[in-house]
């Protein structure tokens, strides 16, 4: 299956566009420079001669390809986003090809960006399985849907899915890590924003009056990263409460936590902890006013995976028979899949290929590509052997 040099191409073409997600948005898209890329996809499957493309006005981009088993099959989904993390830029990437110290040619950014394979190599696999299986006619498939989501590095890549479209009885995103990567188990994840608020006057008349809403706010961070586990010292199945997040003036101040843990109590018990040291930091500081506010963000999708397991078989073995380890591993993240299967729809998550994601070291190598867009294909073929 000769997928590389398209592969590679669409890859190099994607990340040229700019769609990094911006938090502080509240439109959806949160940029209109996802639409951009979108378009471009849009046109692009048109031109396969995919006759089913729909662009929505909040830029999920959905495809379908109809089946042309003469009978009825399971149906099967693939899924990528379209948007790149705004923790690092993602404009102007300087593409560089070297080789890793396994020998494998991978592409990197040259330093000043991130790369964008989070998740854009994702989306050029996707792509580019989509071109060959409309270009072998005499590959029989089901059913085959199609999604590139706005804003998953904000956590709203299904606030808008149209499930109404989207009618496969199960499907994959492909933005997990490096070659073999499959997971069906993540965080349950919540964002704490906590809200400090002061009392200003003239530092020379403070004495009494002025009530300081950072040094309350530095009190809090402290205690947070001394009493709860941090995610620089966790690992695995391993938990943590991560503040990404502090600004403010003494009058207000606003702290940012991420809260994570696979197990359901253990995430329950660190929200709680989070809202039992703000009133804990509150009684330390009188005249200091500390509003810890909690929102769930997904869940942990193997409550739901689990009882599937046939959508984990079929991913494993589209792996082996194309030659790839699969390497079953947790997901310390989260991904528009997560929320999609308690949406109903069950979505675990396939490698991509892509390393050190969110960062100016980010990398993918090429094999890694081309072998995710084998597993898609592969996974294909599967899914049209079976009956409904």
């Amino acid at each position: 299956m000769e997928t590389d040099k398209d592969v590679v191409s669409r890859f190099l073409t994607y990340i040229k566009t700019d769609t990094q997600s911006d938090p502080e948005s509240q439109t959806c898209p949160s940029t209109d420079k996802q639409f951009v890329l979108a378009g471009m996809l849009k046109r692009e499957l048109e031109n396969m001669g995919v006759q089913d493309v729909r662009l929505d006005d909040k830029c999920y981009l959905y495809a379908l390809i109809p089946s042309n088993c003469g009978r009825k099959t399971p149906s099967v989904g693939f899924i990528a986003h379209l948007d790149t993390s705004p923790d690092v830029s993602g404009k102007d990437v300087r593409p560089v090809f070297a080789e890793d110290g396994c020998g494998r040619r991978i592409i990197k950014s040259d330093g000043s960006t991130l790369l964008g394979a989070d998740d854009k190599a994702g989306i050029a696999e996707i792509m580019t399985a989509v071109d060959y299986i409309l270009n072998h006619a005499d590959f029989k498939h089901g059913d085959v849907y199609i999604a590139f989501t706005p804003d998953e590095e904000i956590g709203r890549g299904a606030d808008f899915f149209d499930l109404e479209f989207f009618k496969a009885d199960f499907a994959y995103t492909m933005d997990g890590g490096e070659t073999g990567e499959f997971s069906y188990e993540n965080f349950n994840a919540a964002e704490a924003e906590i809200r400090i608020t002061g009392k200003n006057t003239h530092p020379g008349s403070a004495k009494g009056i002025m009530r300081n809403a950072i040094e309350a706010a530095s009190a809090l961070a402290c205690k947070i990263n001394s009493l709860l586990p941090v995610p620089e010292k966790t690992e695995g199945r391993e938990g943590f409460v991560h503040i990404h997040q502090i600004n403010g003036t003494v009058e207000e101040c606003l702290l940012r936590c991420l809260v994570r843990d696979f197990d359901k109590q253990k995430f329950i018990g660190k929200k709680a902890a989070l809202k039992e040291l703000s009133k804990k930091t509150m009684e330390e500081f009188p005249g200091i006013i500390i509003e810890c506010g909690i929102n769930d963000q997904y869940y942990n999708m193997a409550e739901i995976t689990a009882k599937y397991p046939q959508v984990r078989d079929i991913a494993l073995q589209a792996m082996k028979n194309t030659g790839i380890e699969p390497v079953i591993s947790v997901t310390r993240g989260g991904t528009d899949g997560a929320r999609l299967s308690f949406m109903g729809l069950p979505c675990p998550n396939i490698f991509a290929g892509g390393v050190n994601f969110h960062s100016r070291d980010e990398y993918v190598p090429v094999e890694s590509m081309e072998a995710a867009t084998r597993c898609i294909v592969e996974i294909v073929r599967i899914t049209a052997g079976l009956q409904q």
